[in-house]
């Protein structure tokens, strides 16, 4: 048994690394501020008596004597990250630096959830983890883009010059249940729109394109990449290599759900990536992980999810 502490365990990928980590038997300390996460993701876990929940804000310091950290805190979706830029680079930057911290003081294995948008708008296609990306620094994205980037410094710093046992991960676009109904991402707000039969509504023509990973999959990359003992710090990228166009997934979207949804076209926010498509050419021969979900299965459990979460809101 090892005692583990999740950073953000309260959210969508959060919350589903928990569950894993308690059926493998560890003991779990799960850190959220509730900014995004949500106490529903986990509440089936509270009568685990080697799961606890601290609500905290990882900006401030935090003490515990762990063997492991996942730094999972800090809002993902672009409505939520620039709602308070400053605080999102701040749970970034500050974040890292707690949780090295602490890593540094008890001797603890790291793991850092990174992130695709690191490689920004990215002019090389796939993304390999060698390509060092198409970043503004000044743009409404920076504060998670540059966020994340800064973090990563900071990981491999404390690596090189305090030893500490470090792991880092690129998460490309992941879905599945336990996302927010008002996530603002791509999956849900299709799947949800659908649901409604409301227009379905992409920005930009469609064309610029997507690589959607089950959050199982994902979750099983993120302990692999934890545990490898080959001395492998990353950084990695895991993502699904299987990429779609942004409006043949809308009209994929439609037809799982038997919507009545029509499509309609928006302009483009600022800095939005073209393309997105994860080499994970890494992740195979390191760690012997790709993604094994097919997308159809993977969407209908998310449809399912959405569908009982509209429910309860009625």
């Amino acid at each position: 048994m090892k005692r583990i502490l999740v950073t953000g365990g309260a959210g969508f990928i959060g919350s589903h690394l928990c569950e894993r980590l308690l059926n493998e038997g560890n003991d779990l300390i799960c850190l959220d501020n509730f900014f995004t996460g949500s106490k529903d993701n986990i509440r089936h876990l509270l009568g685990n008596d080697h799961f606890e929940l601290i609500r905290h804000d990882v900006t401030k310091e935090f003490f515990a004597e762990v063997d492991q950290i996942y730094n999972l805190a800090c809002p993902a979706s672009p409505p939520h990250y620039q709602y308070n830029a400053i605080k999102t680079i701040k749970t970034s930057v500050l974040g890292v630096l707690h949780m090295l911290g602490l890593a540094k003081r008890c001797g603890a294995t790291i793991l850092q959830a990174s992130t695709s948008e690191i490689y920004g708008d990215p002019q090389v296609h796939p993304q390999k983890e060698d390509y060092w990306g198409n970043v503004n620094p000044i743009g409404i994205r920076s504060c998670y883009d540059e966020g994340k980037r800064c973090a990563e410094t900071l990981m491999m710093d404390y690596h090189r010059q305090n030893h500490v046992d470090t792991r880092i991960v690129r998460i490309f676009n992941t879905y599945g249940p336990n996302m927010a109904v008002n996530d603002g991402r791509v999956v849900s707000n299709f799947i949800i729109q659908a649901l409604q039969n409301k227009d379905i509504t992409i920005y930009g023509d469609g064309s610029q394109t997507r690589s959607f990973c089950y959050v199982s999959d994902l979750v099983d990359g993120l302990v692999k990449m934890m545990n490898n003992n080959k001395g492998f710090v990353g950084p990695v990228n895991l993502g699904n290599p299987s990429e779609r166009s942004i409006l043949d997934f809308a009209k994929y979207i439609i037809e799982l759900t038997n919507s009545n949804s029509k499509i309609v076209f928006k302009e483009l926010p600022s800095d939005d990536p073209v393309k997105r498509k994860p080499d994970i050419s890494l992740a195979k021969s390191k760690l012997d992980w790709e993604p094994r979900v097919d997308i159809k299965d993977g969407l209908l459990k998310t449809i399912e999810y959405f569908s009982t979460k509209l429910g309860e809101l009625k």
